[in-house]
């Protein structure tokens, strides 16, 4: 077999699958035929010239025996400069770029290692080109000093693999690097932070940034989330470290300064910064943010103790009312722990059956008698004992179990008033996140049909933040469910900014009026003034007016002047259990009913 056909074959055996060249083999391929057929320069020459690879052969003076065109191209050599004979140090001398050094990987190491006795040993060595390009070079150095190298050009390959590392280390939508890589950073910030250095990591939140997505879209929002990260950025500086950690959370790493004054007037600017309108198109959004600050070390000198305690001063922050920055206290550890417990309990009280209902009478003034009952969710907890309200129904919506508890008070409200007589009233509160979260439509439907109650006894109440969270999508449920006999009632009516904008765009049945306006209506002529004129706005638009807290003979009668239509509080009757409702019923009918102690 002569050379030519001898080296194609092995040629052959050095292509991969996917049509790549297999260096290494091709290398090992090409020792063989060196060896083999060396001594027929002119032959070889031909056929090296056909290889997509650069090849190139230097005796054990470091004199060149030979080369292939792919080399001269790589290294933009001139056909009479790479000649026989011409040294290796000439050739080096005239490549337009520099060597630089390579990192040798324990991988590799083990590979020179592994070559066969005799067969020489490997090295890498690495251009960078003047025109941007990279060079590798493998070289094989023969017993003799002699040796066969292959180059190739990884340009591409480089490109895509920095590519591929920048996009595992930072955030594709602002750029901006993502937890990985600020994880690292503040690795290395706690492992050189000088004895008496303090390191601030401030935790950031945007406040209700989920409105966003939902009612102008999730391209709105990303055009949001990248012009907030241009803020911080302008506001954090080149001296700290700034990252996405995901969703519209933000973090910041400072360090080598003053602690905590500095970080103080860094979480003001970011406050100023945020506080001013976003545009889009010509819509105008407002945002706030809530931050949560860790300083190291009192606070934590291990990153994953820092990171967990700037996101517990955070959770303060939004629990203290949002738009606030909190530092991390050990307190607040503790009633962290103890909120990850209750919502841990909360998450099992529901397959635990440990909730139940207690009913509080609506009371109708013009008959004198009780024409319904709004159902109240009540948590009795094994160990803990009777857990209030106000403690797990703002943690059910914060962490979404408010869905699944608010679809089992709509089944068992129907489901118990489906025993009481049927002119009264089931009233049960809707929150916000129902209204987005889950399919309340299919929810009420099922709710009805499994209580075969009519759709008419179900009245469902919800407050002024189920019509700010996405009135344009809200208003087609609470169509739908009107559509279906249901009756809609706002709730704590008088307390929101822009109730009397939402009278306006969907006709209630009836507004509640809270009971802070109730206290002391009996001798405060202003508190008087605005019942006296919600009664009269329901009356002339239509809708029923519930007063809530009444708590005195002297309140209901002076509502009962005033013509109102429907009284709730203490003085009927607090909230009752379940079996108590025949009782009351039986009472109010027999017009025996009188304030509940």
């Amino acid at each position: 077999m002569d050379a030519e056909t001898l080296f194609w074959q092995q040629c052959t055996q050095a292509v991969n699958n996917d049509g790549s060249v297999d260096a290494m083999r091709l290398v090992a391929l090409v020792i063989e035929t060196y060896r083999s057929h060396g001594r027929n320069h002119a032959l070889f020459a031909l056929v090296l010239d056909n290889l997509p690879l650069g090849l190139s052969v230097f005796d054990s003076a470091q004199r060149l025996i030979l080369c292939n065109d792919r080399f001269r191209q790589l290294f933009g050599f001139f056909a009479d400069q790479a000649v026989p004979g011409v040294s290796v140090r000439a050739l080096s001398a005239r490549i337009p770029g520099k060597e630089r050094k390579t990192v040798r990987s324990p991988c590799r190491s083990k590979q020179a290692s592994a070559m066969p006795p005799g067969q020489g040993k490997i090295r890498r060595r690495e251009w960078l080109m003047d025109d941007g390009r990279v060079i590798v070079s493998v070289v094989t150095v023969l017993p003799d000093g002699s040796n066969i190298a292959i180059h190739s050009d990884v340009t591409e390959e480089r490109k895509a693999a920095e590519r591929i590392a920048h996009l595992a280390h930072h955030d594709p939508l602002t750029g901006l690097p993502n937890r990985i890589r600020f994880r690292e950073q503040v690795d290395a910030a706690l492992s050189e932070r000088a004895p008496d250095e303090q390191i601030a990591l401030v935790h950031l939140n945007l406040d209700r940034f989920k409105s966003i997505n939902d009612t102008m879209g999730v391209s709105t929002g990303d055009t949001i989330l990248r012009q907030v990260a241009e803020r911080i950025r302008a506001s954090a500086s080149g001296e700290n470290m700034l990252a996405r950690l995901g969703s519209d959370e933000f973090a910041i790493l400072q360090r080598g300064r003053q602690q905590p004054w500095n970080v103080t007037a860094l979480a003001d600017q970011i406050r100023r910064e945020l506080s001013e309108p976003f545009f889009r198109g010509d819509k105008q959004i407002e945002l706030s943010v809530s931050m949560g600050i860790a300083l190291a070390p009192e606070d934590g000198a291990e990153t994953d103790v820092l990171l967990r305690n700037a996101g517990v001063a955070l959770s303060q922050a939004k629990a203290d009312g949002r738009k606030h920055e909190r530092f991390f206290t050990s307190e607040m550890a503790s009633r962290i722990q103890a909120r990850h417990a209750l919502e841990a309990d909360l998450r099992l009280a529901l397959h635990s059956d440990e909730f139940e209902l207690h009913y509080q009478p609506l009371y109708d003034l013009r008959q004198q008698r009780i024409c319904g009952f709004e159902a109240l969710v009540r948590w009795n907890h094994p160990t803990r004992g009777r857990v209030p309200p106000m403690e797990f129904i703002p943690l059910a919506e914060e962490v979404g179990l408010v869905v699944d508890i608010g679809r089992w008070v709509l089944r068992k409200a129907c489901s118990e008033a489906a025993c009481w007589p049927q002119h009264i009233k089931i009233a049960v509160n809707v929150s916000a996140i129902q209204f987005t979260s889950s399919d309340l439509l299919a929810d009420v439907d099922e709710a009805i049909a499994e209580a075969a109650i009519s759709p008419a006894r179900l009245e469902l109440e919800i407050t002024e933040s189920v019509l700010m969270e996405n009135l344009d999508d809200t208003l087609p449920i609470l169509h739908a469910l009107k559509e279906r006999g249901i009756r809609i009632s706002m709730d704590d009516f008088g307390t929101g900014y822009s109730s009397l904008s939402y009278l306006s765009s969907f006709p209630f049945d009836k507004i509640k009026i809270d009971k802070s306006f109730v206290c002391g209506i009996a001798e405060n002529k202003e508190a008087y003034a605005i019942m006296h004129a919600i009664i009269l706005l329901g009356d002339a638009l239509g809708m029923r007016v519930t007063v809530e807290g009444v708590e005195t003979a002297e309140q209901k009668s002076l509502l009962e002047r005033e013509e109102c239509d429907e009284i709730q509080g203490y003085y009927i009757s607090p909230p009752r259990p379940a079996p108590d409702v025949a009782r009351l019923l039986s009472a109010s009918c027999s017009g025996s009913m009188t304030k509940a102690s």
